[in-house]
Order: structure tokens, then sequence, then C-alpha cells
């Protein structure tokens, strides 16, 4: 509304991996959560997971889960993702842990390849919310 300050919140959790620059795991806002690209970076370590796309896809959703949840807001809510790989021969793997979180009604998705991701990353997946 004019005049009106937004409301924005920012999202936090020690429950996913750390950002790997300056900017928050999510944000809450308009009705909505925006997920930041998260990648599959073990929270106790910071580092990348081992074990190939599977291992990595699992725990770059994990952190989406936790991220949501601390905004109050869950997997099912997710309208919208965007997927980005540095092989895209390796998506039927990857799809099927996608396959896992997103049972019914899966939201929309864009699936990319890239060149690189940060911290030697193989995927990162953004995802916006209802916020429940």
């Amino acid at each position: 509304m004019a005049g009106e300050k937004a409301r924005i919140e920012v999202v936090k959790t020690d429950k996913a991996g750390p950002p790997v620059g300056p900017y928050n795991q999510g944000i809450r806002a308009g009705g909505f959560v925006f997920v930041a690209g998260e990648k599959g970076i073990d929270p106790a370590t910071g580092r990348i997971v081992s074990g190939g796309i599977e291992a990595e896809t699992r725990r770059t959703l994990e952190n989406i889960k936790a991220i949501l949840e601390a905004a109050g807001s869950r997997m099912d809510l997710v309208v919208s993702t965007f997927v980005f790989m540095t092989d895209l021969a390796e998506f039927p793997r990857m799809n099927a842990i996608y396959a896992e979180y997103f049972t019914a009604n899966p939201p929309g998705r864009t699936t990319v390849e890239v060149k690189a991701l940060p911290a030697g990353a193989h995927i990162e997946i953004t995802g916006t919310a209802l916020a429940g």
C-alpha cells in the first residue's frame, strides 16, 4: 500500500548449509517465502556432501525444507523451483530424488545446465513457496 513499508523478514536456520556469500537463506515477504539458491552443503561441516548427484540433491532439498520450516512454510507449499545442474546427463538421478520431495502437485520447475556453481556444487535449487 502507498506510504506503508513492505514487511520483509529474513529467514535463517542452522539446519541448512550457511550462505557462501552476502545473501540470506530465505526471505519471507508478501505471503511468500523466497529460498535462495541452495546447494548440497552439510550444515555440520559447511562443505558439499559426498556421494554423487543423489546425495547432493537430497541434501539440497533437505536444506530447502529446513529453511521453509524456519519460515513457517513447508515443501507442499512450494509453487516454483529453478534447478541448476553442471551436468544434465545426471538429470534422471536428480529427478528421482526430487520426486521424493514433491509427491503430489509438484511445483512448476525450470532446469538448466550451467558451467559451474559456487562451492564446487553440482546442483543448486532455488524455490518460492506460499508462506503458510
